[in-house]
């Protein structure tokens, strides 16, 4: 499906070194266009580094960048044009209102005033922030702020967009405001390239992601994918009394758990995640005419697997 695709930006074979620190290693990346790439990593693993190569704000000893299908550089100001970026600490002035600020940053790429202005009222209904426009940014609350944040960044409406934890210390409303923003960015046609410690944001709006350590990319794809490729496994708990030692015996025997423990009328499995243990164990379980009061199983989650690959928790990072 992927080889139809349009490619935004292609990393080929990305060294950055700080002295003897080799923060990006022989790194090479493929984003596609209109999607939402979701770029994980712990503190130090090389996401900001990878990201201001991408955008020529680092040189780096070795590879390439291609954004657009065009080698990008300090100098293509023609690709940076077409560029958003939202950094993870709100860059505004803070002596400029909420209006102010956006007209500000959309007017560095966009000089027709007639059309800025309508851009910019686009971007202050996106956010949300109409009743905001005089207020200046001391006088905002987190949320308010992380909005203004994204709506000068967004405002020139980019095609390829860089989002850095934009939600971090947000409350629920903004948070939900600023996700859906970004579900709407991508349905307008931009490519958004999103880092953030929130696994749940991750699954709701990342149509595929990577997952970075010592400037190496450690596996990429779908939630689902990466799950997948793990070799955590998937739990179930029943609740069932008067099983027989007999019944017990065989389940240890059965190839498809690995982990067999009962007690006190709660029986605990652990098989892979393809769904042939829990069927299986319902199977056996109605041939010897045994019926649970209940059953329940718990496959792993992302952030489980963030940490079996990194040996680190993200949220530990955030």
């Amino acid at each position: 499906m992927n080889q139809n695709r349009r490619v935004t930006v292609k990393v080929d074979d990305l060294v950055k070194r700080y002295r003897e620190l080799v923060a990006v290693d022989h790194l090479s990346l493929e984003i596609y266009e209109n999607e939402i790439f979701g770029l994980l990593g712990p503190n130090g693993s090389g996401k900001s580094t990878l990201i201001n190569s991408i955008l020529a704000l680092l040189k780096f000893e070795q590879g390439e960048v291609e954004i657009f299908g065009k080698k990008m550089s300090p100098t293509e100001y023609d690709l940076k044009q077409q560029i958003g970026l939202v950094p993870q600490e709100p860059a505004v002035y803070q002596e400029l209102t909420v209006y102010e600020n956006i007209d500000y940053f959309c007017g560095l790429y966009i000089k027709d005033k007639v059309h800025k202005k309508n851009l910019v009222e686009q971007a202050i209904e996106f956010v949300g922030l109409n009743d905001f426009v005089k207020f200046h940014p001391p006088k905002l609350s987190g949320g308010l702020l992380r909005r203004l944040n994204l709506a000068c960044g967004i405002a020139h409406q980019p095609k390829l967009i860089f989002l850095d934890e934009p939600t971090v210390a947000v409350d629920p409303q903004s948070r939900n405001r600023i996700l859906e923003g970004i579900k709407e960015l991508r349905a307008q046609g931009s490519t958004i390239i999103y880092t953030t410690h929130y696994m749940e944001e991750v699954e709701i709006l990342c149509d595929r992601l990577a997952i970075m350590d010592k400037g190496n990319i450690l596996v990429s794809g779908t939630s689902e994918e990466i799950i997948s490729m793990s070799s955590l496994e998937e739990s179930i708990d029943l609740e069932i009394y008067d099983l027989s030692e007999e019944f017990l015996q065989d389940l240890k025997r059965n190839s498809e758990f690995s982990h067999v423990n009962y007690h006190e009328g709660k029986l605990t499995l652990q098989t892979k995640q393809d769904g042939k243990g829990l069927l299986g164990i319902l199977h056996l379980l109605e041939e010897n005419d045994i019926e649970p009061i209940s059953v329940s199983s718990k496959k792993p989650t992302l952030n489980d697997v963030f940490l079996e690959i990194t040996g680190k928790d993200l949220k530990d990072n955030a």
